[in-house]
This record gives C-alpha cells, sequence and structure tokens, in this order.
C-alpha cells in the first residue's frame, strides 16, 4: 500500500524551533548530551547557551545518539496521529549513528511505511531539507515522488556553511575530520566549514578576522547558487544573533529572488563541537 498520509521525522540537529517543527508537524527526536551531572535531551532540557556555559568553565561534555525509547515513542507518536508513511532524515551519518540507529528500528515497523535517510548534513541544512518537504506535502507530492525523487534532489542540492570562532572543540571533541585544526588563533583566523561528500566537516576557506566572514559566507552561498531559477535561503547562528542579522540583510541583498527564507539557532549538540560565536548560511536550489 503507498501511504496517503505523510509524516516528517527528523532529529534535534536540524535546528528547527520547537515553533516551526510545530506549524510544519514536523516530529523530532532529540539527540542525547551527557555532562558531568548527567544526562540531557537535546533541545528538551539543555539548550546550546547551557552548552556554551559549560565550555566556557572548562567542561567538554559528550555526545551521545537519541535512545532508542524516544525514536520508538516518535514512531508511535506518528502512528497514533493517523499517519501511515513518515519520511525521516536524520544528522550525517559522518558525524553521527543517528541515521544508522532509526533505520534500524525503523526495518521493525509493521505499521508504517518508513524511509530513512541520511542528510549529509546538519543543522540548517537539514532543517531546510524538511520545511521544503513540509511544503512539498501541503501541495499534495505524492510519497513516490517525495522518496524517489524529491529527497535525494534536496539532499544533492543543499549546501549549508558555517564559520568557526575556534578549532579547539572540534580538535578536542575528535570530530575534526577533514577540518585541520590551524595555529590561526593568533592570526584570528576564522575557518569556514561544511558538510564533505563522506558526510564529515572540512575546512573550504579561511579568512582572517570575523569582519570578513560575512562576506565569505556570502560568496560561498551564491557560488552554490549557480544561477539557479528557484532556490531557498537559511542562516543560523550560535551565540551571535545581532550578526545573524546582518548576514541575513546581506544574503537577501545578493540573492534577492527566493522562495523562503529561513532562520535558526545552532542545537547543544554541534554547540558541543563548535563553541559559540558560529553564523551560518546555505542555499537550496528547488530546480
Amino acid at each position: 500500500m503507498t501511504p496517503q498520509k505523510i509524516a516528517l521525522l527528523t532529529d534535534s540537529c536540524a535546528d528547527l524551533s520547537p515553533q516551526l517543527a510545530a506549524e510544519n508537524q514536523v516530529f523530532v527526536v532529540p539527540l542525547r548530551i551527557l555532562c558531568k551531572d548527567g544526562e540531557y535531551r537535546d533541545g528538551v532540557d539543555i539548550h546550546a547557551a547551557d552548552i556554551y556555559a559549560r565550555l566556557r568553565s572548562g567542561e567538554l561534555p559528550q555526545t551521545s545518539l537519541p535512545a532508542a525509547q524516544d525514536i520508538s515513542d516518535a514512531f508511535d507518536a506518528i502512528a497514533a496521529a493517523g499517519y501511515d508513511g513518515v519520511i525521516a532524515l536524520m544528522l550525517s551519518g559522518g558525524l553521527s549513528g543517528t541515521y544508522n540507529m532509526v533505520r534500524l528500528l525503523a526495518e521493525e515497523r509493521r505499521d508504517l511505511t518508513i524511509r530513512v535517510y541520511d542528510s549529509v548534513s546538519g543543522s540548517l541544512g537539514t532543517g531546510m531539507m524538511i520545511l521544503q518537504l513540509a511544503e512539498e506535502l501541503r501541495q499534495g507530492m505524492d510519497w513516490q515522488t517525495l522518496t524517489e525523487r524529491r529527497v535525494p534532489w534536496l539532499i544533492q542540492n543543499t549546501f549549508p556553511f558555517f564559520s568557526v570562532d575556534t578549532l579547539e572543540y572540534l580538535q578536542k571533541g575528535g570530530r575534526i575530520g577533514k577540518v585541520t585544526a590551524m595555529a590561526g588563533t593568533m592570526l584570528q583566523i576564522k575557518p569556514l566549514i561544511t558538510f564533505a561528500a563522506d558526510g564529515q566537516l572540512q575546512s573550504i576557506a579561511k579568512v582572517r578576522g570575523r569582519n570578513l566572514v560575512i562576506r565569505k559566507l556570502i560568496e560561498l552561498v551564491t557560488q552554490s547558487h549557480n544561477g539557479a531559477a528557484r532556490y531557498n535561503l537559511a542562516v543560523a547562528n550560535g551565540g551571535a544573533p545581532a550578526e545573524m542579522e546582518i548576514l541575513q540583510g546581506k544574503l537577501t541583498t545578493a540573492l534577492p529572488n527566493y522562495d523562503h527564507i529561513w532562520s535558526g539557532e545552532l542545537d547543544g549538540t554541534l554547540s558541543v563541537y563548535i563553541g559559540d560565536g558560529v553564523l551560518g548560511a546555505a542555499v537550496q536550489r528547488l530546480e
């Protein structure tokens, strides 16, 4: 049976505000953050601001997969709400085993038809894909078109970029992948990172000083936009809301013909690895 009523599922690393998730009827599974005083659920009982405070005090929290129970509870809630199909789009498999865990638990369900995807992305990248899928569900796109064509297209055509104030936490957390820790702290070198083809983080540019960060982010987004006739934009921040406003203004001036622009705040899980003072910008080509 082809599913008729389709739910969207993602994890707390998609950086959807509770309001955006509710408006778009998106189900969200929290990753877990292990701190010295116990275990917390990202976006439920711990948030980015709490993580920044812990990092500044010298603590280095650990991140962990969602609890299996939380994933099962999400599937139960989806079934109870009358859905028969689920499109699950999870944090990059290059950074986390969340995608794999959801995939394995999905295989055990007989009451739902579930397709689980590795977003090969995170933060506003994954969030944008989910919000665009919500838009297409509202417009009546069917299961087959969504699962076979649209989701793979969005994964291939969504490009997020982030500036990181320091590589210290990525290095300590062992998540540096292709990002090399440069001896750039003294020189105020600010790396810009994105997701590599294997879903790990990679450094793609570096600038000197924060004032050049916004210019470089806009340049990277414009290159990835590559003349697309229809596109969405997004911006995000981790502890830098005023700079995000400036970034959004300049980005929409550079690329004014977007369908949507979304803004978000970085989640606790990613904050463990990249600290605060983070800006992000993304473009999603729609056709």
